[in-house]
């Protein structure tokens, strides 16, 4: 009987072993060959296709454990029965991967035997992956293996053993191969020794070999003793011709209905006991009362078994320890736990202590600081009202000197005021004088313009005569003498409109002398205002002046400054343009 948890045990092995990069994953065409073995091994047709159409969204690279898994399951495990060997599949998974992992030459233990401890290894090591062995399994492990070499348990030895491997606990199954080979726990045993005593392990473990030996077994046609090597396992008692296996007689079927019985002695036999079947009974002879019991017991013992569903002994022994290994766990967290819970509560109580100690030194601190502020407050009145008394004295002292100051400041403000109308009535009057000679400057800007304007329209006509000049030009050769003539007619009102300019400028160089004579007289008035306000400054003036705003720019023209804004020149200029297009169109 197997179960698949054990198989794939020994699967993870060698796809380990094949992960030669150790990051999970294996090269499609490894596990192609690692699958046919497989299927050979455990008598199952091998599908090709199957794999190649799991696998067909990742046809390239490494392909990871957990993407095998599916296809190893529904393709291998779920097809398998109970007729393969068990055995020789997992000598298969160990030709994969020993020999990548571990080198036997320097141990005391054979390749054979190092294969029987892997499959051990398998068997004790936890459901769980990378597979381990905890160091509890590793003891009972090695008692059964002293016990197998009749070599007393050494407890001291195996603590020596817990001390060295310090926080390591667990092993891998090379690791438990190199603990056995070199010999720790067999010490004084030699390699043959050793040997058997893994093979006994081995066999009780592993082949659920319940007991074996020799024993005289009674032929059911000739009814003739011979001598068998009887190997009993949990439902089957099989006999062989001799131990080493390989020529099987036949087997005994156990099940629920079976029974063994002792015999007495009859046809020269001792220590008879017969196994009765559904279908046949067989008589058997060992060579004492001892070994009798013992297989009866043992027989007695698988059918029990059988009766109550159960695997077998070792089987259960090790599912107990694990349950036992897995209380054991969880009354250690239960237990740390509760200690970390008792350890919060006790430091909560600390802290309420440290908290309640320091409030009650706060409370003092806070009652001798209180202490020391009414002291102090109390001083610091007395010496408030000490000092209020002497800032009244000399408050009153300042204040009778601030009024005799005030009285003389008083007489002096008003000396400022009178002196300061006199100044105003001043500055009047000089305030008048600016503003004629701001008319007078607002006249001469007029006529400015006035003459401004005469000058644009004589220019006007200059141009709109030049214009007609130069279309007379363009007529015919026939029209020359009568364009000549009127050529001359034109120069000559040419000459006069030149004379007539000539008058303007005059009239305007006069207008402009009058400008600057006008300009000076502001210049006058403007240096008298200056200085009256530079005698207002002086005298911590009282009032703020009103001065002149700023002037605007001026315009300038060919024969001087403008007396005209950007707003009269605009309109002056569009007349001007109007009254040439004009002259234009009636020409």
């Amino acid at each position: 009987m197997w179960l698949r948890e054990e198989l794939l045990k020994s699967i993870w092995h060698a796809f380990t072993a094949l992960d030669l990069d150790h990051r999970g994953k294996v090269s499609k065409s490894q596990l192609k060959v690692l699958s046919y073995n497989l299927c050979t091994v455990m008598k199952i047709p091998h599908d090709p296709v199957a794999l190649e159409e799991h696998f067909k969204d990742d046809n390239e690279g490494p392909l990871s454990n957990q993407g095998y898994m599916p296809y190893l399951n529904r393709f291998i495990l779920d097809k398998a029965h109970q007729d393969f060997d068990v055995l020789e599949f997992n000598r298969m998974c160990w030709t994969l991967c020993y020999k990548k992992n571990i080198y036997t030459k320097h141990l005391l233990i054979s390749d054979e035997d190092a294969f029987k401890v892997w499959c051990i290894f398998n068997f004790l090591s936890e459901d769980e992956y990378p597979l381990i062995i905890v160091i509890e399994e590793i003891e009972y492990f090695l008692r059964k293996l002293t016990e197998a070499m009749d070599s007393g348990w050494s407890e001291h030895r195996f603590a020596e053993y817990k001390l060295k491997l310090k926080t390591k606990t667990r092993l891998t199954a090379w690791e438990l191969i190199e603990l056995v080979g070199i010999g720790y726990f067999s010490q004084g045993m030699n390699r043959q020794t050793l040997s058997l005593g893994i093979n006994e392990v081995f066999t009780q473990l592993i082949l659920d070999v319940f007991k074996q030996g020799y024993m005289m077994k009674k032929g059911h046609k000739r009814k003739n003793w011979t001598e068998r090597w009887f190997v009993l396992r949990t439902s089957t008692l099989s006999y062989y011709v001799c131990e080493d296996l390989v020529e099987k007689k036949g087997d005994v079927i156990l099940d629920q209905g079976c029974c063994v019985e002792s015999l007495p002695e009859k046809e020269g036999k001792k220590c008879l006991f017969i196994i009765k079947c559904a279908d046949k009974s067989f008589e058997l002879s060992v060579s004492d009362r001892k070994k009798r019991q013992e297989w009866i017991q043992a027989i007695q013992t698988c059918i029990q078994l059988l009766s109550l569903g159960l695997m077998s002994p070792h089987r259960e022994a090790r599912l107990r320890r694990r349950e036992l290994r897995r209380r054991q766990q969880g009354d250690e967290l239960d237990l740390a736990e509760r200690m970390r819970q008792l350890q919060a509560a006790n430091e909560g109580k600390q802290r309420q202590l440290e908290d309640l100690r320091m409030k009650m030194e706060e409370a003092a601190a806070k009652a001798t600081l209180e202490e020391l502020r009414r002291e102090k407050k109390q001083a610091d009145l007395q010496d408030r009202y000490r000092k209020d008394l002497e800032r009244e004295k000399m408050v009153r002292q300042q204040m009778e000197e601030q009024v005799a100051q005030k009285s003389s400041e008083l007489e002096q403000y008003l000396q400022r005021v009178r002196e300061l109308e006199d100044m105003y009535h001043r500055l009047e009057e000089a305030l008048e004088d600016e503003r004629q000679a701001k008319q007078d400057e607002e006249a001469m800007r007029k006529l400015q313009a006035r003459l401004l304007e005469e000058e644009e329209a004589k220019r006007a006509e200059l141009e709109q005569l030049h214009l007609q000049q130069q279309r007379t030009l363009s007529q015919a050769e026939a029209e020359k003498e009568e364009l000549l003539a009127e050529q001359l007619v034109k120069e000559r009102e040419l000459q006069a409109a030149v004379q007539q300019l000539g008058r303007l400028e005059s009239e305007s160089r006069g207008a402009l002398e009058q400008y600057q004579v006008v300009s000076r007289k502001l210049e006058r008035a403007a240096n008298k205002t200056k200085t009256w306000k530079d005698k207002v400054a002086k005298q911590e003036g009282l009032l703020r002046l009103i001065q002149p705003g700023d002037k605007a720019p001026q315009m300038i023209t060919n024969w001087g400054p403008a007396s005209f804004t950007n707003s009269e020149l605009e309109l002056r200029k569009k007349t001007w343009q109007d009254s040439k297009i004009q002259g234009a169109q009636a020409q």
